[in-house]
Order: C-alpha cells, then sequence, then structure tokens
C-alpha cells in the first residue's frame, strides 16, 4: 500500500477579499490545507468565504502585515508551501486620500512578507496591478513594459513588485509577480465601480428611478471574471523556475460599453439614468489600459475565457440572485 500524501500546505494573506476566498475555494478543491489571514480574523469577519461556502475549511489567522513579528508568526503557525499575497489597500481611488496607509499596508507589508521567507522553501505569489504601467497609451503592455504609476495605490504596487524581482535575483527565492489586469465578481465591495453600476442597473431594474453617478467613463480596461484569475495565481507556483505573469482577458473595453451593456441587459438606455458627477473624478486617471497575454498563454496553457460581456451578465444574474432569494445562498459564480 503507498503511503498517503501528505496535503499541501497554502496560506493567504488576505483571504477575505474578493480574490482571496476564490483563492481559498479553489484551493480546497485541489486537496490542500488552506491558512488565511486578515486584520480581524474572526467568522464575522470573513463574509466572502461563508458565501462560498468555505469558511469551516480554512484556518484563520490574525495578522497585522505591517508588524514582521506578526507575519512571522503566521509562517511559523502554518509551514506553508505555498504563500499567496493578496493583502493590503485595494483602492485606487482611496489610495489618494490615504498614501501612507496604501504605502505601508502594500509595499512595506510585501517586505516584511519576504523577510520572513527567507530561509524557508515556501513559494510566493504576490498580487501585482495593471496601475503599475500609469498612463502607456494604446499599446499592448506586456511583461517588459515600462511602470510609470500614476497614484499612491500604482506606487505602491510598483514598489512591491521590484522588492520580489529583488528577493527573488539576490536570495534565490522562488517569489513571482502576478500582474492583475481588472477583474470582478459578486464578491466585489461597491466602492469598487463595477459593483457601483452592477447595484445600480439592478435596483433600476426593480423599479427604482435613481441616478446613477460616475466620474470618468471614457476609460478603457482590461475587465475578466475573478473566479478564473485565481486559477492563474496558482498556476504560476506550479512552473519549475519562478517567473513574472500579466494576467489578464487581452480585451479592453471602456466603462462607457461596460455601463450600456448592463443597461442593455434590462432593456433600458444608460442615458436615461447616467450622469457624470465631477467630483468622483480622480487626482489623476489612466486613460488606456490594453494588456498582451501571449506569455501567459503560451508558457503556464492559462487563458481568461469570459470577458466583459459575460462579466456584466454574472454580476447582474448575482445581484438579481441576491433579492430575490437568501443572501446566504446567492450565487457568486
Amino acid at each position: 500500500m503507498e503511503p498517503k500524501k501528505t496535503p499541501r500546505k497554502a496560506l493567504i494573506f488576505g483571504v477575505s477579499g474578493q480574490d482571496g476566498a476564490y483563492l481559498a475555494e479553489f484551493l480546497l478543491g485541489k486537496g490542500y490545507r488552506v491558512w488565511g489571514t486578515s486584520r480581524n480574523a474572526v467568522p464575522g469577519a470573513q463574509e466572502n468565504l461563508r458565501r462560498l461556502g468555505i469558511l469551516e475549511r480554512v484556518t484563520l489567522l490574525a495578522a497585522k502585515m505591517t508588524d514582521p513579528a506578526s507575519v512571522r508568526a503566521c509562517l511559523e503557525a502554518a509551514e506553508p508551501d505555498e504563500i499567496y499575497n493578496l493583502a493590503g489597500q485595494t483602492s485606487v481611488s482611496m489610495s489618494f486620500e490615504m498614501p501612507v496607509e496604501t504605502i505601508e499596508s502594500i509595499a512595506h507589508s510585501t517586505l516584511n512578507l519576504l523577510e520572513a521567507m527567507r530561509g524557508t522553501k515556501a513559494r510566493l505569489f504576490h498580487a501585482g496591478s495593471a496601475e503599475c504601467f500609469g498612463n502607456a497609451g494604446k499599446v499592448r503592455l506586456n511583461e517588459e513594459s515600462a511602470f510609470r504609476p500614476k497614484s499612491p495605490y500604482g506606487a505602491a504596487k510598483a514598489a512591491a513588485h521590484w522588492q520580489v524581482v529583488s528577493y527573488r535575483d539576490c536570495f534565490g527565492m522562488y517569489a513571482c509577480n502576478g500582474i492583475l489586469f481588472n477583474h470582478e465578481s459578486p464578491l466585489r465591495p461597491q466602492k469598487f465601480v463595477t459593483q457601483k453600476v452592477i447595484a445600480a442597473v439592478g435596483a433600476i431594474a426593480r423599479g427604482s428611478r435613481e441616478k446613477l453617478r460616475l466620474g470618468a467613463i471614457d476609460v478603457w480596461r482590461d475587465w475578466g471574471w475573478a473566479p478564473e484569475y485565481v486559477e492563474a495565481m496558482w498556476r504560476m507556483l506550479q512552473q519549475e523556475s519562478p517567473d513574472d505573469f500579466l494576467i489578464a482577458t487581452g480585451e479592453s473595453h471602456s466603462l462607457r460599453e461596460f455601463v450600456e451593456s448592463a443597461f442593455a441587459s434590462i432593456g433600458k438606455h444608460s442615458a436615461e439614468f447616467m450622469e457624470q458627477d465631477s467630483h468622483l473624478l480622480r487626482p489623476s486617471e489612466i486613460q488606456y489600459s490594453y494588456a498582451d497575454v501571449l506569455k501567459i498563454e503560451r508558457k503556464l496553457g492559462w487563458k481568461a475565457t469570459k470577458k466583459m460581456a459575460d462579466v456584466v451578465r454574472l454580476m447582474l444574474e448575482a445581484d438579481d440572485a441576491a433579492h430575490s432569494t437568501d443572501a446566504g445562498t446567492m450565487p457568486t459564480r
């Protein structure tokens, strides 16, 4: 009789967020033992895990990533084979209001994690961002494109990216950057514009006469489906050697198109319900964001199957289900 294989162990920093919850679900499906951290590791703070029905299957740890001792304690408790760094302040808009906290929660926290990992054999996935590229114009961005961030969030992510590269090169660590373009799901909070649009359109479909107020709408983004993106994160850590990859669909659409697609789904015209609000404009905005996904498709065999129209449809379906059934059983895929 062959000896029973010991399950692989994963530690997800930021398990309570959209990506963390979907990643935990994915890894559990692969037979992993999963630890997850958040600032407040109590069941009431883990709504996304509860919605996915996996709360009881994840071992929760409290972590303050700006505290090196706290980060080390999490690694000692979990003894992970794989570490996924998905923690930190996630809102670009909020980063203009809280630049210091944004830098600390992303760049300083990543450095603390890298230091805690030195001497271990754990593999690291770090969640980077397309915000690092800034305004590159109408060119397809790839893994070699220059970083010119236009927000405190983008600057923090750029700093964290190069920390990962530095520790990989200097200390031989297995550490990867996944440069994530926009990716959405029903687990997105309403501080994100896509969920704001979906919530408003859903309410209007149910009879509301509210107005959807937005800032810049002629900005172009590559919108994908978050549950698909977590598989790309995992695949990055299954390679023989660490490397960095863009994670995106390869298609870009304007926010105006996203809004119009959502209204068209309920038989309405966006012009009747949408208003632009100058108070919602950011101090600096990226106009275009286009991704070249050739590397990840060729090297990892990963390709996004759901594009913007699919994202709109799936999020609207989940919003409708949430208002017609018990929220605890609402679909999140």
